[in-house]
């Protein structure tokens, strides 16, 4: 099997079992109906770690974008294959989200909520604040990606690694998670909120575009600057193109307040 098929297969389990159980918590009827976040984040967390022991030893199992550029920001990985891991990390989840939707087929008539259905595919903020929210989506993807690579510098019993990673992926969703729905990855949360758009869904409701940027412009900034980080704090290799990720960001976070703000004054006036 090709690395491109390992990342799509990969993907795929991740969001079918990610969404899966997002959608047995969501959805009337399930048994596991209103089971609360602490499922929620299990359930992620487990995804993670199945998918990567699916097809690390076919691809690496970067599953994830932000992961995935930060790795060749910091030399390890091949910028060549940047694009094609890409493509397939979104693709895969695209087909994961439709997996779900038809293991659930008939939730989705029974249950009301148009806000609990776009929650099996794609993240929200409890509450919306731009500027916060998108740096929630940093935080969570910094603590991800720099976690990943202390746990690969650790020596574990051979094929811990995953586990130990899907252990990660609970922690961030319980300390870090209750802001946004911590996407914490670009292809978890518009390739499943593509398949929102596109798929017959009952009384779905919007996909809610205005918010879509934010989870994945904030992992891709909190990924590649977790993964300078580690390069340059924990092993010394002074890399500057930490401080270009760091000007983007501050960029980026201050057209985000001022959009904060005026969504504020909107909320005010209304």
């Amino acid at each position: 099997m090709s690395a491109f098929w390992g990342e799509f297969i990969g993907t795929m389990i991740l969001v079918a079992l990610g969404g899966g159980v997002c959608a047995g918590v969501s959805l009337k009827r399930s048994y596991a109906a209103n089971s609360g976040w602490i499922v929620i984040t299990m359930g992620w967390g487990l995804a993670v770690a199945i998918a990567a022991y699916s097809v690390g030893t076919i691809s690496g199992a970067h599953l994830n974008p932000a992961l995935t550029l930060g790795l060749a920001l910091i030399g390890n990985f091949p910028w060549s294959d940047v694009p094609l891991y890409m493509a397939a990390q979104m693709l895969g989840a695209i087909v994961g989200a439709v997996i779900v939707y038809l293991h659930y087929l008939p939730h989705w008539k029974v249950t009301d909520d148009p806000g609990a259905k776009l929650s099996v595919f794609a993240t929200s903020p409890a509450v919306y604040h731009p500027f916060s929210n998108l740096m929630s989506e940093i935080i969570g993807t910094f603590v991800l990606v720099l976690g990943i690579l202390a746990i690969g510098a650790n020596k574990f019993t051979d094929g811990l690694n995953p586990l130990i990673v899907g252990f990660l992926i609970v922690s961030i969703g319980l300390s870090l998670g209750g802001a946004t729905g911590y996407a914490i990855n670009p292809a978890r949360d518009l390739g499943p909120r593509i398949a929102h758009m596109l798929l017959p869904i009952a009384g779905k409701g919007s996909s809610n575009w205005r918010y879509a940027w934010i989870p994945v412009v904030g992992p891709l900034l909190g990924g590649s600057f977790g993964a300078l980080f580690y390069k340059n704090v924990f092993l010394g290799r002074v890399d500057g193109t930490i401080w270009i990720v760091i000007g983007i960001a501050v960029v980026i976070l201050l057209l985000s307040l001022l959009l904060s703000g005026r969504t504020s004054k909107r909320s005010v006036s209304m």
